[in-house]
């Protein structure tokens, strides 16, 4: 049997601000109070990235405007996010965790996946094994990962889910029963808002609830999407631990600049022209992307990137181009931009049924999703030209960076 590990740093981004924070004498420690990383103290604007766990217990979500944090605790403490050093940590974790086992797959800038099945013997048990790795992170880099474990990825990943923070869980199958199934089917990785509402109709409000719907039913409500989530109900996964990131597997764009960019107006500008690039190159093959990326190369010539996963896997413009603002923001330190690059990867078929976009945003209104659905309309007529005539031979108007199309 596998034996797999889900390693998650807990808070990342607030937790590694706030060990550099004490590193360079810092009084006190962000996790200890209600804080966030996000935003600015002064104006209040932006979105919470990270939270403490005493913010959390005042009702904070990651995600949600800084300027509802303060109403909710006006005491709030809050630190700008620094990617270059959230990097650095990143990194020096990951060759940490090697020197174990070369068999990691990263996955995010916080999070990876370890298979443990050949070094597995030298442990009296996996749990002794991920017990080490988590106080030994501790002890060397003075913030905190959870451990989940099972033999496969999904399992450990929902393992790892489970009480927060600085702790080892499993989830075997033989477990599934008693730690899984009595959770609300929100907490199964990948059942977005949209699927949980359509999941809460058909009566099925726990994950057992759905492992046990005849997964017929599930796909003629959510396609197959439904199928999936059964099969993860069930504690069905099949993926490997990806030793190396997989190569071609994506599909982007980017664009060297004839001029420094110095706004986001004018990187917004330039990154709604990427999304449409990306968006038609991924219809045409036929996909959708469930990663997204954005790359800055600097006037310096020094490159950064900022990655994230959907929910649900996307090929259209604007939410393509919305997830990339929402990146840009979170990685530009703004100095003056040469080149600008979108890329998209974790490809799937183009039939995986759209439940939810990057920003989770509350149900649509009607309105809205007929206007989704007439942006597709129009994305997919377009393309049918470009492919007669040639992509230059029209063009949308141009987005502004707020992410409102100005015209069509």
């Amino acid at each position: 049997m596998s034996i797999i590990f889900h390693i998650d740093v807990n808070s990342a981004y607030l937790s590694w601000t706030a060990v550099e924070q004490l590193k360079n004498g810092a009084e006190v420690d962000l996790r200890t109070i209600p804080s966030i990383i996000g935003g600015d103290q002064k104006s209040r604007h932006g979105v919470v990235l990270a939270k403490s766990v005493p913010a959390k217990k005042y009702g904070i979500r990651t995600g949600e405007p800084v300027a509802n944090a303060f109403r909710k605790c006006p005491n709030l403490v809050t630190a700008p996010p620094d990617h270059k050093l959230y990097h650095q940590y990143s990194e020096r974790l990951m060759v940490f965790l090697r020197s174990y086992t070369d068999q990691i797959e990263q996955v995010s800038v916080d999070e990876c996946y370890m298979d443990f099945t050949e070094i597995a013997g030298n442990y009296s048990s996996p749990v002794e094994g991920a017990m080490e790795i988590k106080n030994e992170v501790y002890r060397r880099f003075g913030f905190t990962v959870n451990v989940g474990i099972s033999s496969n990825k999904l399992l450990a990943k929902m393992a790892s889910d489970f009480e927060k923070p600085n702790k080892v869980h499993t989830l075997f199958p033989e477990e599934i029963q008693v730690k899984m199934w009595p959770l609300p089917v929100r907490e199964l990785f990948m059942a977005g808002r949209s699927s949980v509402e359509t999941l809460n109709k058909l009566e099925i409000h726990t994950i057992g609830d759905l492992a046990n719907t005849d997964p017929a039913i599930l796909e003629l409500h959510l396609k197959s999407h439904g199928r999936k989530l059964w099969e993860f109900a069930n504690g069905m996964d099949e993926s490997r631990v990806e030793k190396e990131k997989a190569e071609a597997k994506g599909i982007g764009n980017s664009v060297t600049l004839p001029k420094d960019v110095e706004t986001e107006e004018e990187a917004g500008r330039i990154l709604n022209e990427l999304a449409e690039s990306v968006s038609r190159r991924l219809r045409n093959a036929g996909q959708k992307a469930g990663m997204l990326s954005v790359e800055i190369k600097y006037h310096t010539f020094t490159s950064v990137s900022h990655q994230k996963q959907v929910e649900q896997a996307i090929n259209q413009k604007q939410d393509i181009y919305m997830a990339a603002m929402q990146l840009f923001r979170e990685l530009w330190n703004g100095e003056p931009i040469r080149l600008l690059g979108i890329r998209s990867s974790k490809l799937v078929e183009e039939s995986e049924p759209r439940q939810l976009s990057i920003f989770d945003i509350p149900v649509k209104s009607e309105e809205e999703i007929r206007r989704e659905k007439k942006i597709a309309r129009l994305d997919a007529a377009l393309d049918k030209v470009r492919k007669k005539y040639g992509k230059e031979i029209v063009k949308k108007g141009q987005t502004s960076a707020g992410g409102v199309d100005k015209k069509f």
